[in-house]
């Protein structure tokens, strides 16, 4: 039985990107969504329309999922 250490390491690869993807755009989403409250205190207000916010929230959580179930459709497909 041999390894293929080169598959191993773009397997390992493809999958870090793909962790990482999906944090950031989860965060993003969390950023988005922190467009909707009100700052407080003397705080500053945000740049971003909570109408904005919204939208890039959701734009972020449905690339998450699709990122996700692509790769469990790869896996149960398989």
């Amino acid at each position: 039985m041999t390894i293929d250490w080169g598959s191993l390491g773009i397997v390992a690869l493809v999958a870090l990107a793909a962790a990482v993807a999906v944090v950031a755009l989860v965060a993003f989403a969390l950023v988005g969504l922190s467009a909707r409250t009100q700052p407080a205190g003397g705080a500053t207000a945000s740049r971003l329309s909570p109408t904005g916010g919204t939208v890039v929230a959701t734009g972020c959580l449905l690339a998450a999922v699709a990122i996700v179930g692509y790769g469990l459709f790869l896996i149960v497909a398989h």
